[in-house]
């Protein structure tokens, strides 16, 4: 049982660092940290384990600019399984690389800590994935290096996926309060299994905003509620956000306003 709750302490802190960090933090620079808080952030992605920040980034900030077309990096309208892990199984297309090169990622680039995991990625990687969480167990309380191991590896393809399911289902299942022109949707399972980041259709209309959730709708999206304790202890600030008549013009303009003002009575 302890091996268990230190997985899900592992699963949990891994996909935090990719919603969190990867993701709202060095894709879409929606907030600021402390450089020391940097560092634990990059080892937490670590742990994780989906590819170095560098290349996360690139690909996901090509798949904001191009979303949902062929220069998409997992489009969507390729279907269910391409977009979710079939695109990791193929070799970019020419147009994704051609693309690629054109994206202003100087700041990505310029980042000490970013560049630090990329050139010791392997051992990084290594370590915080795959050595750490298998070793504590047997040396902390006895568990067989058998039962550490393959609870680690369910781990790590639980949190792995869980993030997909952002590029999959929530590109293909939900509704569009926000802008019903674009393929992102709202989906609550996605929510659930990612750490708040269901919330597409409204991401992909504010990408720049820190919460990545209707109007500060927490429901859910713990990834929000860490940050704003994070913020607390002034280790998270500058946090970005879309103001209410920003969020309900754009659902007038494009989206479903009444489905907008009946989830967030508060407006």
């Amino acid at each position: 049982m302890a091996t268990i709750i230190f997985d899900l302490l592992m699963h949990i802190v891994g996909g935090f660092s990719i919603t969190g960090g990867a993701h709202r933090l060095w894709t879409h620079r929606t907030y600021k940290v402390k450089k020391p808080f940097e560092y634990f952030m990059m080892f937490l992605n670590c742990i994780a384990f989906q590819q170095t920040v560098v290349n996360w980034v690139r690909d996901h900030r090509l798949h904001h600019k191009y979303s949902d077309t062929d220069a998409d990096p997992h489009n969507a309208r390729r279907g269910l399984f391409y977009s979710h892990i079939g695109w990791l199984c193929v070799k970019k297309s020419d147009l994704v690389k051609e693309r690629g090169k054109t994206l202003d990622l100087s700041d990505i680039e310029n980042n000490p800590v970013l560049q630090f995991q990329k050139k010791y990625a392997f051992f990084l990687f290594g370590f915080a994935c795959f050595v750490m969480p298998t070793v504590i167990p047997v040396l902390c309380w006895g568990e067989s290096l058998n039962t550490a191991w393959h609870l680690n590896l369910l781990r790590y393809v639980l949190t792995f996926h869980g993030s997909l399911t952002v590029n999959s289902f929530a590109h293909l299942y939900g509704y569009k309060p926000y802008d019903e022109n674009i393929m992102p949707t709202e989906n609550y399972f996605v929510s659930t299994v990612s750490g708040g980041e269901g919330f597409h259709n409204y991401h992909h209309s504010f990408p720049w905003d820190y919460r990545a959730a209707e109007l500060g709708n927490n429901n859910l999206n713990f990834t929000t509620v860490v940050l704003d304790l994070f913020a607390k202890f002034g280790w998270v600030y500058d946090m970005k956000t879309a103001n209410p008549e920003m969020i309900i013009s754009k659902a007038k303009t494009s989206g479903d306003v009444t489905k907008v003002i009946e989830k967030n009575k508060n407006i």
